[in-house]
């Protein structure tokens, strides 16, 4: 079978991020009905996050649990059986998660290291009679001070899932939240024809954060933005936070397609100067956003990784803020979900 990575959608919420973390919750949230529709719409490929306590607990470092894989060994037989890909992206590992950075441990400690790496040695093991439709992701949006202790944790992690796995794709991404501007410092490696180097993009970030009480910056501004459109009282805002000032110009001007083709512009310099291929595991907007403005920075984002040849997977499939469907599986827009099937 082949597959295609060009038109997918997240599964957050589910065995990531999960408000609650019982088996009712794991066994409801996403079933097969739900990777039917997903198919249904002419998706062709869904990027599972997988937050590590489903699989290993903390009292038992390296005991790999049962009941937690069998939610990833389901999801990767629906997908199979209707020919979609699966990328399994490690959302939170042993050490890390984009959600604490105060408390974070991952790059301090050679344990916490060396067990982030027995357990994708142990899932590149347990999945490598999987076909080319499944691909590991390495680690969900770190955020270091700089890429050189993430760089060198990634080379010895690929490393080790190579050595039992020779040919998988492997999804490497950059620094801070996966960060356009950050492939550039994605010490990548030109040998390697199995490296897929990723993404996300949520920009201008007042807009598609918009009134998001999880981002300091949208919590302070507080205003109801539309695209096209402008960021009133942008400069008056920084002068007031000027913490702020270093996203200042993504904020700049008329917010429009044009805007997206010179914020993205470094996913396309990224493959013309390495000729590697780049993948954007994330982009969306926010509910709070108005739907038609939501709408139109979709179809233009979209628009321009078509055009780039960038596949991609819309954040997110079911809530989170972000979600294509409501709880009841209501789908909040026909024409969105028209807009990221899109061939």
């Amino acid at each position: 079978m082949t597959y295609s990575f060009v038109r997918g959608v997240n599964l957050g919420g589910w065995i990531s991020q999960y408000g609650r973390a019982n088996q009712t919750h794991f066994d409801h949230f996403i079933t097969a009905t739900d990777i039917d529709r997903i198919a249904a719409w002419g998706m062709d490929h869904v990027r599972l996050p997988l937050d590590y306590p489903v699989i290993e607990d903390d009292s038992r470092p390296g005991v790999y649990k049962e009941s937690g894989l069998k939610y990833i060994d389901d999801c990767l037989k629906w997908c199979q059986a209707r020919g979609l890909g699966l990328i399994l992206d490690l959302h939170r590992a042993p050490g890390y998660s984009f959600g604490s950075l105060d408390s974070n441990s991952l790059f301090d400690s050679a344990d916490d290291q060396t067990r982030y790496i027995n357990l994708w040695t142990f899932l590149a093991k347990r999945y490598r009679g999987a076909d080319d439709g499944l691909k590991l992701e390495l680690l969900n949006e770190v955020v270091e001070p700089n890429s050189e202790r993430w760089n060198a944790l990634a080379h010895r992690t690929i490393a080790a899932i190579r050595s039992v796995d020779p040919t998988r794709d492997i999804i490497y991404g950059g620094n801070h939240y996966n960060s356009v501007d950050e492939l550039n410092n994605i010490d990548w490696i030109a040998h390697e024809d199995h490296i897929i180097y990723t993404f996300h993009f949520y920009k201008p970030h007042l807009f598609t954060h918009q009134n998001a009480q999880w981002s300091p910056m949208t919590r302070e501004y507080q205003q109801t933005l539309r695209y096209p459109g402008r960021v009133p009282g942008l400069d008056e805002f920084l002068d007031q936070h000027p913490e702020f000032r270093a996203s200042r110009s993504e904020h700049l001007g008329e917010m429009n397609r044009d805007l997206l083709e010179r914020l993205a512009a470094p996913a396309a310099d990224f493959m013309a100067r390495t000729q590697k291929p780049v993948y954007c595991g994330e982009y969306g907007v926010i509910d709070h956003a108005p739907l038609p403005s939501r709408v139109a920075w979709h179809r233009d984002f979209v628009d321009i990784l078509r055009h780039l040849g960038i596949g991609s997977a819309v954040w997110t499939y079911k809530n989170m803020s972000f979600g294509l469907v409501e709880e009841n599986g209501q789908v909040v827009s026909q024409e969105l979900i028209e807009i990221v099937s899109q061939a």
